[in-house]
Order: structure tokens, then sequence, then C-alpha cells
């Protein structure tokens, strides 16, 4: 075997992996990826970028990108396929972005490469050793097995994680009582009433019957939708087993009958309604993030957002451990903001799933629930639930309006003219706006970092308030003048 070396390997090369990769080769941290598959897919899997996600990419100057190869912009979002809107919410970007897993992935990989990082296809993770100064990671390729070494493993292996069932750690949750069918299907004759561009969650699916659901959204190319269906109350027995262009064939003659005829079938897959957490995302050197950590019913269009946003809060954590700006207590805040996070998901797709309408009870309260989804305030809160604009990180004995927030990105004021936050962050440096140099050495002191960028302001939107300290995955972890609760 050889022995390689390297700061961090990288299990997994979905949108959560190559994520967290970008963010520690920007910080300047040797990682590699190992990804089990020889190539991308190209399936297209999950279709969205959520409004919080979008932040996020801008912050680094990768939104840009991924809008290119985006194919619609949806103006609201869902909760058990009831739309709720954006607009109770700040953020320049009040919408899903429609773009397929594999064109997020695409580019994401590209994005990487310029930094000198590449993707280790065809490598197979089967196990691994920590000690308390590394971890032994072995893998397989077509070369045989080789061991490679390095200070830290992050499994983004995805729902069947080897990483996470080499740590043993408990992956508690329900096996699901239902299943549904994805497939990308291209009409010859399109089903009457599909929209023509998904632009809303309104009238792209709903229930056909007491258990079972149904759905259609286009995907910009001329005839090709991804065609959703399940039932709750029947399981496959094998939920991994593929699925034949035959059994899609069925599904749509029973879904749109002879209104509807398709020429070809892209590609389909089976999901259960199972979801499932770990019971810790760190133990040591080994951390989980993305699928690797939690697992539940695509409702909302969640899962593929939450993987990167666990990426970004990690990425800085784990690149100011390896580099030595900071110790075990900055990375133990990685479980301890984002194992909340995921629960709170898993917790409302379950409310999602217990609002499928299957008798005349629930098809009741599904209604009732509905009217009130329509209050702004309901809106607004169901919204911030899935879209992860709601996300607001503890802080502790303080107090501000600031403080756990995320950054809105609008415009502050400088001497030389209006400036927009998200500029300052492309470089993954905390970032300080503050009205007086005089605070930077206070800043540099709570950041314990020496990426800080400082950017002078003539005033903040908070009254009494000279300067914020923003983590670099844009939530505020300093104020001056320190408030007391």
């Amino acid at each position: 075997m050889n022995n390689l070396g390297t700061d961090v390997v990288v299990a997994g090369a979905g949108p959560t992996g190559l994520m967290l990769a970008h963010e520690l080769a920007l910080a300047g941290v040797d990682v590699v990826v190992l990804e089990r598959l020889p190539e991308r897919t190209g399936l297209s899997k999950a279709l969205n970028l959520q409004p919080r996600t979008a932040e996020m990419l801008e912050l680094r100057g990768l939104l840009h990108g991924a809008e290119e190869r985006s194919f619609t912009t949806v103006q609201d979002g869902h909760f058990a396929m009831i739309p709720v809107g954006y607009d109770g919410w700040d953020t320049r970007f009040p919408f899903q972005l429609g773009i397929p897993q594999a064109q997020v992935e695409a580019y994401l990989e590209e994005q990487l490469a310029t930094q000198g990082t590449k993707v280790l296809r065809g490598a197979e993770v089967i196990d691994f050793v920590q000690d308390k100064d590394s971890v032994s990671v072995r893998y397989r390729t077509n070369g045989g097995e080789t061991r490679l070494r390095a200070k830290f493993l992050v499994g983004c292996d995805g729902g069947r994680s080897v990483v996470r069932k080499g740590l043993d750690v408990d992956f508690p949750g329900v096996n699901g009582e239902g299943f549904g069918m994805v497939a990308d299907v291209l009409f010859d004759k399109i089903p009457d009433g599909a929209q023509k561009q998904w632009r809303t969650m309104r009238n792209v699916g709903g229930a056909t019957g007491d258990t079972t659901f149904k759905g259609l959204i286009p995907l910009g190319e001329p005839g090709l939708y991804r065609f959703v269906y399940g039932d709750r109350a029947s399981r496959p027995a094998d939920i991994r087993s593929a699925v034949s262009h035959d059994e899609v064939r069925r599904a749509l003659l029973e879904s749109y009958g002879d209104s509807a005829t398709v020429s070809e079938i892209r590609w389909a897959s089976q999901f259960s309604d199972a979801a499932r957490q770990a019971e810790h995302y760190r133990v040591g050197r080994v951390l989980l993030a993305g699928d690797a950590a939690h697992i539940h019913f695509p409702a909302g269009g969640q899962g593929l957002n939450l993987g990167v946003q666990d990426a970004m809060n990690l990425g800085w954590k784990l690149a100011a451990t390896v580099r030595g700006w900071a110790g075990d207590d900055l990375l133990d805040t990685y479980e301890a903001e984002r194992h909340p996070v995921g629960a709170q998901v898993l917790h409302n797709v379950a409310a999602q799933t217990g609002l499928i309408p299957r008798s005349h009870e629930s098809r009741a309260l599904r209604a009732v629930f509905a009217d009130l989804a329509a209050l702004p305030e309901v809106s607004r809160h169901l919204s911030g639930m899935v879209s992860g604009l709601g996300i607001r990180y503890a802080t502790y004995g303080t107090s501000h309006p600031a403080l756990g927030s995320r950054l809105t990105d609008q415009d502050v004021a400088t001497e030389a003219g209006p400036l927009r936050p998200s500029t300052l962050f492309h470089n993954g440096d905390f970032v300080l706006l503050t009205t007086s140099p005089a605070h930077t050495d206070a800043a540099r002191a709570q950041a314990r970092s020496p990426r800080l960028t400082t950017q002078l302001v003539t005033s903040l939107p908070w009254p009494s308030t000279d300067a914020v300290l923003y983590r670099p995955d844009g939530y505020a972890c300093w104020v001056t003048p320190t408030p007391t609760r």
C-alpha cells in the first residue's frame, strides 16, 4: 500500500462534499476528495437552490455561475405542496433557483479545479482508523488499495454512508411507511393542464387518492418534465431496486390516462419517507455532513440545500482548526449548531407528510392549514423553515438583533458610496463592518483568525451599534458596544 498525506479527506463528491472541499481549499487547506463513482452520473436528481443557499453562494461569488446553468426561478416555496411566499423575508433572492443537481455538481467541481483540487474518482472508501493525531483512510481503486493519512475525515457519502457506519454512530429514526417514484420524462404530448414553465409551486402536484400523490415539473427543455408519483400506504419490498421504464409508463397512464404520450424516459428512481439523523456529527477527527448525517422525505425541496449549508458551517471551522487558528471548542460548534437545524428539518418534513390527505379528517385539516398558510405571518414562518432563511444560531451572554442572524446583503453606506457586503466575503474571511478602525483589534481577537476583512462604513442599520463582525458563512457573531441581557 502507498502512504500519502493531506490535511482533510472528504468522502463523497456530491454537492455537500464539493462545497466543503471548496471552502477548505479557499482557506489554504490541502484536501483530497474521494468519490466511489468513476464519473458523474449526469442525473438531474434535486432541482432547486433555496434562497438561503443562493445567499451563501453569493458570499463566495459563485451564484452567477449557478444562475447561468439554471433553467428557471420559482417565486414561491411550498409546505406539503401548499405554496408559501418569501415576501416577508429581507433577502435579495426571494425565489428558488431551478437547477438540476447534476449542474450544481459539475459547476462546483469546475470551481474546485480552479483552486488546484481535483476529485479522485473511482475511489471507494473501505474503512478508516483514527488516533489522537490523525485518521488513516483505506480506499480502493482499479490500481488496488491505498491508505491515505489525514488530519481529519469528513463523510459526505450519502444516506448509506460508509464513514457513518465506520463510526458506529446511532442513526435513529423511522423506516417510513410509503414510497415515491421520480423520473425525468420527455413527452410527445404533454398532459392537459401541465405548466409549460416552472414559475410557481401552484398546480405542479397534489393528491390523486386517499394515499397517493403525483406531480409534474417542467425542466426547461421542451417537453421534458420531472414526474413524481407515490403512495403513502405502500412500500416496495426493496426500496433500492431499479425502476423499470414500464413501471414509469404505468404510473403515467394511471395518473394522466391517454392525455399524455411519452417518447423517452431519461432516468427513474425510488425514494421512501424514511427519516433518520445521526446522533452525533463529530467523533474525534471524523465528521459527518449532508445525507450522511440526515435523511428525509424530499418535502419542501430541502435536502441538497441542507447539505450545502452544513458544508458552509463546517468549512471555515475545520479550516481554522487545521491551520491552528482555533481548537476543538470551535469545531464542536458545528454539531451544536447544525444538529438542531437538521432535527428541525426532519420535524417539518414529518409535519408535511402528516398533511397528505388520506381521510375525511385529514383533508379537512389540510384545507384549514392551507387557509392559515395564506396569512403573511404564517407564510413567513413556513417559508423560513424550508428555505433556511429562518436559521438563527444561538448566542450566549448578550442580546442584539444582529447576533446569530444572517447577513441580508443590503447595501451599506461608505465614504466611497453604497457597498454590497457580500463582495467582502469572496475570500472566505471574517468580515467586520465598523464605523471606526479602532474596533479591528477587538474583532480580530474575537474571530481568533488572521483572515479578517475590515470595511469602514458611515453607519449601521442598528441603533447604538459601532461594529458588527460576521463569520465566513455570513452570520453575525460579535457587536460593539457589547450589550448585556
